[in-house]
């Protein structure tokens, strides 16, 4: 099967990224959502720098210059596809946490469960994600992925205990979760964490976050 065939058996499925629903091919209004679908696919095929975006109109199957009715350049596409990334990032985490029932240290365990989840399912969108840092902010992901921040700050203060002296060990409990997870995720997409040798990602994360936990709750005891 070939590339452009592959995409378009993937834009007829009902469950694409955007929910735009089944299709055969982009209509008229909808190539910009066809392009970053596209892209989607083609950086986790390739990698976030593995593509032009001339690439990415003829996976489509448009002139070189169609995209440029929606995106500058190839920076703008991938932009977005970070935008929309985090978007649904930040859905699957909330649905995660589900306002941290049944009590908040079992919600983050599932927090952490839903972020190796997304990375695994979602390579393409992930890489897109975490590619766009230099200049954060002008990058329109840069407001959407401040909301995963915020996010997980919630959470770590509901394992905390909300109390006027924990902000920032919330804050700086958030960052070192939020490291852990990715630098688990990216091992384990990278192929060196491997189940069947024992390296379970989940319980590789599970075990080290609890051991922030309890450090972050030993220092919140010393300074109450």
């Amino acid at each position: 099967m070939t590339a452009r065939a592959d995409y378009h058996r993937f834009m007829k499925s009902k469950d694409n990224l955007f929910g735009c629903g089944p299709r055969t091919s982009y209509h008229h209004g909808s190539l910009k959502d066809a392009l970053i679908e596209a892209a989607r696919m083609l950086v986790a095929e390739r990698g976030p720098a593995g593509f032009t975006l001339a690439e990415a109109a003829k996976r489509v199957g448009v002139t070189a210059a169609a995209p440029y009715r929606h995106f500058a350049d190839r920076n703008d596409l991938m932009s977005e596809l970070a935008r929309r990334g985090f978007e649904l990032f930040n859905q699957r985490l909330a649905g995660a946490w589900d306002e941290g029932k049944p009590e908040p240290r079992q919600a983050l365990r599932r927090m952490g469960s839903a972020y190796l989840a997304f990375a695994r399912d979602e390579p393409g969108l992930y890489a897109a994600m975490f590619v766009d840092t230099k200049t954060p902010a002008i990058s329109p992901a840069w407001g959407v992925a401040g909301m995963a921040l915020d996010g997980l700050i919630r959470a770590t203060a509901a394992v905390l205990g909300r109390t006027s002296q924990n902000s920032a060990l919330s804050r700086q409990l958030a960052f070192e979760i939020w490291s852990l997870s990715h630098g688990v995720a990216m091992l384990s997409l990278s192929g060196h964490l491997t189940p069947a040798h024992g390296d379970d990602p989940a319980m590789i994360l599970e075990h080290a976050a609890d051991a922030l936990i309890e450090k972050a709750l030993q220092r919140q005891a010393q300074v109450s």
